[in-house]
């Protein structure tokens, strides 16, 4: 988005649908271009271990590693780790922190307001973002990391930084269970497929039930600042 002025396009004459479409190409771009710089690091180790960035979509219902029975109960774990963290906080915390909900305010006029702005920010959170931060984070970061420090104390680390990342410290902790579940999902099926599915499933969730309650007839910006 910032060498857009620099291409001659004004973004304020632009109309929403072309806001998507341009969001949605930068996103593109920089997942191919930091897969792309990942990848030929990776290269030059070679050769690497069969389940290093690996990403399988064979035998989903496998018990022990299947990425869609796994994806399902990292969503799961997600979901109440999540919500019993948010609880601990309230508890203990007397002013309102900064939230990621920031970035859906931002958002905000891309939601619901038409079919290609609702698929190109599904595209880019449900699919582009979780490739390119399961890739950097859990196939990359994190993998390095247990060359040497144990895998838990990998999952950690990586989870902090994945954490730290998102430059929203309110939500710090919240992002840190994310991180710490996507990573255990990795640690246990070796497959970025895992996290990826979960992630994507988190972030394009949202976007889906802001949509969707936006279409109901509520007033999404009002929730939003309720729930901040």
């Amino acid at each position: 988005m910032v060498a857009i002025p620099y291409l001659g396009i004004d973004v304020q004459k632009l109309s929403l649908d072309e806001k998507a479409e341009i969001l949605f190409l930068d996103q593109g771009l920089t997942t191919a271009v930091v897969l792309a710089v990942i990848f030929t690091v990776a290269r030059t180790f070679e050769p690497l271990p069969l389940d290093i960035l690996r990403y399988d979509l064979k035998e989903p219902f496998n018990l022990q590693k299947g990425w869609l029975v796994w994806s399902g109960i990292g969503l799961v774990g997600a979901v109440g780790a999540i919500a019993l963290t948010g609880v601990a906080l309230s508890l203990f915390r007397t002013e309102a922190p900064e939230r990621e909900v920031d970035s859906l305010m931002k958002l905000l006029p891309l939601i619901g307001s038409s079919n290609i702005s609702t698929l190109s920010l599904v595209g880019i959170t449900g699919v582009l973002a979780p490739l390119l931060e399961e890739t950097v984070f859990r196939g990359f970061f994190m993998v390095s990391l247990t060359k040497w420090v144990p895998t838990p104390i990998a999952v950690i680390i990586s989870s902090a930084a994945f954490a730290l990342a998102h430059l929203t410290p309110g939500e710090f902790p919240q992002l840190f269970m994310l991180g710490s579940v996507l990573g255990l999902s990795y640690a246990q099926t070796r497959n970025l497929i895992t996290p990826m599915v979960i992630h994507g499933f988190w972030n394009s969730g949202v976007i889906l039930l802001l949509t969707f309650l936006q279409v109901q007839g509520y007033d999404i910006k009002e929730l939003l600042l309720q729930g901040n």
